[in-house]
């Protein structure tokens, strides 16, 4: 499904941080970026538009932390910020020299799945589920899951994906400097397991800087046949 967007490409051009560009612009801390969508929205879009200027073929919509959880007390709900912000995402790539593509993008919960915490799967799914409903009924063109650290829930969430549309689907998961995630995954369990449910591709972002992730993305490629996905940190934060 991957070669369906981009023929005969051997590598792809993913965008930058917006949580990083929003920062610079004066975005207080602990403020949420998605609201942005609704409330500034040129600044996202103008944001995207660098992305775009610098040779990025996918653009990744601002809905890292769309879900009812994280907007709970907010005044939004879910659908809205993601309609909102496909929508700035499909503006910024409109119009430019270079075609791009728009990713629905979709972060961890922010709440931990059992036994770790107290969500369950069918709850983790539902609100996936949710997600990519918008998503998909604002026009993104394919479905990414980043930042991850916990398996269980990426499952649930590449599920909600296959089974409530036909998008294709990107997972990156966080790894630390030991090779394993926060809740203890491995490489190439990573690997078996996303695989096995039918990602179009997969790999690491975040965490770690180009030189700590070098390594983690070799092991990653010994593991598996599919294309690899690399979006380090620019460095490691002080």
């Amino acid at each position: 499904m991957l070669s369906s967007l981009f023929p005969h490409r051997k590598f792809i051009r993913l965008d930058g941080g917006m949580g990083s560009m929003l920062q610079k612009g004066g975005m207080p801390v602990g403020a949420l970026p998605e609201v942005y969508n609704i409330t500034e929205p040129e600044r996202i879009i103008d944001a995207q538009k660098q992305f775009v200027a610098v040779g990025s073929d996918i653009i990744y919509a601002n809905t890292f932390g769309a879900n009812s959880h994280k907007l709970e007390g907010t005044g939004y709900s879910p659908d809205e910020i993601i309609t909102a912000a496909v929508h700035a995402a499909k503006k910024a790539v409109s119009g430019a020299k270079k075609h791009a593509y728009v990713a629905l993008d979709i972060g961890p919960i922010g709440e931990l799945l059992e036994p770790y915490g107290t969500l369950t799967f069918e709850e983790a799914y539902e609100i996936y589920k949710e997600m990519i409903l918008s998503g998909v009924a604002a026009g993104a063109d394919l479905i990414v899951f980043e930042t991850m650290t916990d398996l269980y829930e990426v499952k649930a969430g590449v599920l909600a994906a296959k089974e409530n549309c036909s998008l294709p689907v990107f997972v990156t998961m966080t790894f630390e400097v030991s090779g394993r995630t926060f809740t203890g995954c491995s490489v190439d369990a990573m690997a078996c397991t996303l695989e096995g449910l039918g990602v179009d591709a997969l790999g690491i972002n975040c965490s770690l800087g180009p030189d700590e992730i070098f390594p983690i993305a070799q092991r990653l490629a010994e593991s598996t046949a599919l294309p690899l996905i690399v979006k380090a940190n620019a460095g490691l934060p002080d």
